[in-house]
């Protein structure tokens, strides 16, 4: 079996990519690849993602992400040639654009490089990755996206001759699923301006002046936007119907998703939003904001769920009372989500992993 190193500028902070780089490290370890994830820097709060990781964990600087010194930087080259002759010959999977840029000139030959990018293309193009994948993923051995369609776009517009698409994986497939029946409407994810829980609040509200005011939102997670959600809650008049419920570790989430209705996401951006795909494969449908192409890759408007516009909070509540008033409808959706999902569950992911490592190979 092959060396895989994972690299990420943080590896253990609390986030999409680092959940997603662990767990795609401990599956490809438990199929006997050699595997280590590698932080740059330390993450300030460490987030521990697997209890028994089958895999090696480094983390080269002591200090957060931040700029290096000059002495910083050497360090960095020494440390990391150490950790390459530890390596037999294998991929190097590099996990943003920043990372591309420090760690693919310094890689030895026989690990190959493939580039990831955790975002959407239309995130990408209204900042200053665009133009980084551009100038340095064509380069790799792969550049690896979310979807179909981000692989599309990002081959088109950043001219890129190498685009594969290999999804998040779920964390694991339940055997059981959601009954539907009550009125909880679920919100899961940071409290960060980005995710931008005061418009799931405020569609939440006008839902339910024409859906039913017994339903709750309860928003699973922590930040630095609790207090100003609260307040928007009260402005909204929903203060006590919505549930603030702070962080619930990762093996109690599939009672949480057993328990709700429908789960709500109004991000202003986001790449390949697992909290969609696990919702789905307990049967419960979402409504969310049509923002990237993950999005749609989970969320099929109308067969698996609902989309809205980007920012448009009366079509997000419209979408939301629909489901909020019919449980049939809720049931119908429910279904087709898991099926659609399947695709995401973990063994097939990992597939798709190996797939690519042995095309990248020949």
């Amino acid at each position: 079996m092959s060396s895989v190193m994972f690299a990420c500028m943080d590896a253990d902070t609390l986030g999409g990519t680092q959940r997603v780089t662990h767990t795609v490290a401990q599956g490809l370890a438990e199929r006997g690849h050699d595997v280590h994830v590698v932080g740059l820097h330390r993450a300030e709060s460490p987030f521990r993602y697997v209890d028994r990781p089958g895999y090696r964990h480094h983390v080269i600087h002591r200090t957060p992400v931040g700029r290096l010194s000059r002495l910083g930087a050497r360090r960095e080259r020494r440390r990391l040639a150490e950790l390459f002759r530890e390596l037999g010959a294998g991929f190097a999977v590099l996990a943003s654009p920043g990372v591309v840029t420090r760690l693919a000139p310094l890689l030895p030959e026989r690990l190959l490089p493939i580039g990831q990018y955790h975002g959407s293309y239309e995130h990408a193009r209204g900042s200053w990755h665009l133009g980084s994948v551009r100038s340095h993923y064509g380069g790799l051995e792969k550049a690896v996206f979310l979807s179909e369609d981000d692989a599309r776009l990002f081959s088109e517009h950043a001219l890129l001759p190498n685009t594969w698409a290999i999804p998040n994986p779920l964390p694991a497939w339940p055997s059981r699923t959601a009954e539907l029946t009550g009125h909880r409407m679920l919100g899961v994810g940071r409290l960060e301006g980005v995710k931008r829980f005061d418009r799931l609040i405020s569609a939440f509200a006008e839902a339910g002046r024409t859906a039913g005011e017994d339903w709750e939102l309860h928003l699973i997670g922590e930040g630095d936007e609790l207090e100003r959600l609260r307040s928007h809650a009260r402005a909204c008049g929903v203060a006590d119907r919505v549930v603030f419920r702070g962080g619930v570790p990762a093996a109690e989430m599939g009672r949480e998703y057993l328990r709700g209705s429908l789960l709500g996401l109004a991000s202003e951006h986001e790449g390949l939003p697992l909290v969609l795909g696990e919702a789905a494969s307990y049967g419960v449908p979402s409504v969310a904001f049509d923002v990237s192409g993950g999005v749609r890759s989970l969320i099929l408007h109308q067969e698996t769920g609902l989309l809205a516009p980007p920012a448009d909070v009366p079509a997000l509540a419209a979408a939301l009372a629909g489901l909020m008033a019919s449980v049939e409808e809720r049931r119908r959706l429910g279904t087709a989500a898991r099926a659609h999902v399947e695709s995401f569950r973990p063994e097939r992911v990992m597939d798709r992993w190996e797939a690519l490592f042995e095309q990248v190979s020949r």
